[in-house]
Parts: C-alpha cells; structure tokens; sequence
C-alpha cells in the first residue's frame, strides 16, 4: 500500500521515538514573530542557549504592529517592547528580521509562501494557530506554542504524536460568487469545530485542484478551526508554477531537481487514510457565520437556525450564541445590519482578494453607516496592489487603504471594535470578543461578501449586489 504525503514528511523528518511516547521531529522552517518569541528568547537565556540553526529561522512583525502610524516607538508601550525583544534577539542569534520598510515585513503566513521560503515536502512551524495555510504547498504546517517555540529555537526539533489523515474530497465546480472561504467555512459547518481533533485534513478533489495557491492557502489556514492539527494539498503543476521564480526557491537546474523532489511527495494513488469525506462543491453557496464559532455558519439563503430543534449542550451553545450576536432565531442572516467591514488578515489579505473585490466594487460606494478598512497581509502585497491601482479603487469607493499586518483579525493592535459593533469581517475567527470589544460582534465571510455588505450596510449576497452571472 502506498503513503499519503503527511506519512512521507514524517518519515522523512523523523529523528526517534522519545521515552514518553512522542516522536522528536526535525523541523526544516520556523517562523517567528513578535507574540509568542520573546518569551521564548528570554526561556533560552535562561538557560544560556543559543538557537541551534538560526539560518532555518525568520523573523516577521505582524500582530502588534498599528496599521496606520507604524513610526517607531509604538504608542502602546507593550507593542514596542515585544518588538524592541524581538529585534535584540534576532541581531543576537543571527536570525533575518523582516522589519517594517524592508519590503518583506508582513503577516507571517503571507511572507513566507510569497518570499518563496514555503516549499512542498517540508516540516514548518510557527508559534501561531494559522501555520497550517502552509500546507497549500504540500507541506506538513503545525502551529506551536511558546514553550515549543524554545524547543525548535534550541533544538530544531518537535516533539508531537503521529495524527491520523481524512481526506476531504471536494467534487465538481464552484458556483459563481463562492470562494476558497466559502468552501472552507462549509466544511467546518459540516464536520464541526472538533471534527478534526487528532487529524491531518488533506483537501483533494476536482474543487481543490482547480483553485490557485492564494485560494488553496485560504482553506489550509483555516484548518485549525475545524480543530485538525493540520491541513495540506497535494503538489502540483499550480504549486510549482507559483514557486517559480520565487526568491528564496532554487532557479534552474536547482528548480528542475527541486521539482522532481517535490512531486515525490504527493499522495500515492493507493495511499491509506483513517476517513474520507466527500462534498460536493457544486452545492457551495456564499456561506457566512451567524454564532460565534466558525463552525456556526449557514449559506447566505438560509435562515438563522433554532434552537429548540437541538438537544442538550448544543441548544444551550446555540442560545448563547444568538443572545450574544442579538439575532434572532429563523430570521434571514441577510439584511442583518453591519457598523465595520474588514477585509485582510491571513485567512484573505493577499493580491488575489484585493483584485477580486476591486473587480466589483469600482464606481460603487461603502454606506455612510460603515466604517471599511483594507489592510493588506504584507508590504509586497501592497506594492503590487499600488502598482495596479487597487488601493485608488478601494478609497474611492469609501475603504481606508491601511499598511500591512494582522489588524482588525485580533485585538492585539489599534484596529478594534466599539461597543457592540457588528463587523463583517474576511478572517477567520469569531470568538466573543476577538475584535477587541467584549460586545463587538463578528460575522466571517469571503472578501467580496464584505465588500458587498459594506456597500448594503448590511449582510447581503454578493451575487445580487455585484450583479455576478453564472459562467458555464
């Protein structure tokens, strides 16, 4: 019987069996930013170690840093002192800081893919929950916390237990108007926020293949809130097209013998996988959240569930959850009144969902009720929007044009919700009070619904709003 790609990255990567059970891996990539690393810098001092290969670490700003005013020093006086940490201990151990105005600082899982340092058949982590968008590229991407930041620093290695595969098959085509988020947010709807606890989701599928890797990278990134430690596609002529040329890939003759290494590592015909589930694509409709988990998300047709049709913890879940949002159960999500819209992130900050909403909101204008940010997830990100004129089409249409970094997907920077303020929002979280307001409320949906409920002042379908026609 064959392997699927995750069992020939652990092979590939396996170190030994530990005395507790683990396995130690060797991690090929770490990427680092300014949240979880600076305690772990000051763990290693501690100790009196040095990282153990500081050319397989790169460093990024992304979380703390104001997307307006990014002069140095910050106004808050923690966010200064994360990057004040962060930059010390990367000029200590040798590490590449990709610091503002360098042309590479960005979000952490927009820079590495773009910068090329992303590549099919490696073991990356990241002290970050959304690590897995690398898996886009047929890697095995695993978000790690500070504690094992300190380990990969000082050893390069991981110690985890083996995970189960389910392969996710999703057939047929997309409709018109449905996206990478979309799909993504339907299939956490389907199998639950804890459905992929213990797995490695592999996506597969006539869907799948046919997405571009901007699109593939928004449904790995979100893997983790379907509870799977991690989520991959196999690699393939889009992959390798993309990587070309990249400048941290090999050119060449290196790119050619990188290639034939690369293909390699994808799924054999007759690999084993502990679940299959197949979805069928086709029936994919612009899907937005009601409730405050992702997985609490309904097609833009539908009707707010009720609770009394469940049972058990999950009425009681859907209850606090309707209360919380202030909607009402079995009335339409559309229409729903929105006070923000936010689109970037890591989840869909990159070109792509920039030249998509810019496709259709040209000559139209935000509501006088809604206040619209566009942040793009890095600095090449938003050259190459500048270059084409995106960031004119968005002001014009009533957005602010922000600088790159994570913004309004967490509190951690100036970028927050008010009060109650509802937000529709292309991220991937929807926690109470992740916006940064303890009664701010967060819709998730796909960059061109954002634009289209900015324009409504209220959740709507983008496909009516931007007049988009089926395409056969």
């Amino acid at each position: 019987m064959g392997k699927n790609l995750y069992q020939k990255v652990w092979d590939d990567h396996l170190v030994g069996p530990l005395e507790n059970g683990q396995y130690q891996i060797f991690m090929g990539l770490h990427l680092i930013h300014e949240v979880t690393s600076p305690q772990a810098f000051g763990m290693l001092k501690d100790k009196d170690l040095k990282v153990a290969y500081p050319g397989r670490t790169f460093a990024t700003v992304d979380h703390i840093i104001p997307t307006d005013d990014q002069s140095r020093p910050f106004s808050d006086p923690m966010a200064e002192r994360m990057m004040a940490v962060l930059s010390d201990a990367t000029e200590m151990h040798g590490i590449e800081f990709f610091q503002p105005n360098s042309g590479s600082q960005g979000i952490v899982h927009v820079v590495g893919p773009e910068l090329g340092l992303t590549q099919p058949g490696i073991t990356i982590c990241c002290g970050d929950s959304h690590t897995s968008t690398h898996g886009a590229f047929g890697c095995i991407a695993l978000g790690i916390g500070t504690s094992q930041v300190r380990d990969v620093l000082a050893s390069q290695t991981l110690a985890m237990d083996p995970l189960k595969v389910r392969r996710i098959e999703v057939t047929g085509t997309l409709s018109t108007g449905v996206t990478a988020k979309d799909v993504t947010l339907h299939i956490i709807r389907m199998l639950g926020v804890n459905g992929g606890v213990g797995y490695a989701y592999e996506y597969a599928g006539a869907v799948i293949e046919a997405m571009t890797m901007e699109a593939r990278m928004t449904v790995c990134n979100m893997s983790i809130e379907g509870g799977a430690r991690c989520g991959y596609i196999n690699p393939d002529e889009t992959t390798f097209a993309y990587l070309k040329g990249r400048e941290r890939v090999p050119s060449g003759a290196g790119f050619d013998a990188a290639k034939r290494r690369w293909v390699g590592y994808a799924s054999d015909p007759d690999a084993h996988y502990d679940d299959v589930v197949v979805i069928d694509g086709s029936a994919i409709e612009p899907t937005v959240t009601w409730g405050v988990t992702p997985a609490q998300a309904l097609g833009i047709g539908e009707r707010i569930p009720d609770p009394a049709a469940a049972e058990g913890l999950d009425q009681e879940l859907m209850s606090d959850a309707l209360r919380y949002m202030q909607l009402e159960a079995d009335a339409p999500i559309a229409g729903t009144k929105i006070d923000v819209a936010f689109i970037g992130s890591c989840t869909n900050g990159r070109l792509s969902d920039f030249q998509a909403v810019a496709d259709v909101i040209e000559g139209r204008q935000v509501a006088s009720s809604v206040r619209a940010i566009a942040v793009p997830g890095s600095e090449k990100v938003d050259q190459a929007a500048r270059a084409l004129g995106l960031h004119n089409i968005f002001t014009a249409a009533g957005f602010e044009w922000r600088k790159p970094g994570c913004s309004m997907c967490l509190a951690m920077n100036p970028d927050k919700l008010v009060g109650d303020e509802v937000c529709a929002s292309s991220s991937n979280r929807n926690f109470m009070g992740r916006q940064g307001s303890s009664t701010g409320r967060t819709i998730l949906m796909s960059p061109i619904m954002v634009a289209a409920a900015a324009i409504q002042g209220a959740v709507a379908d983008a496909r009516d709003v931007f007049q988009l026609e089926q395409t056969s």
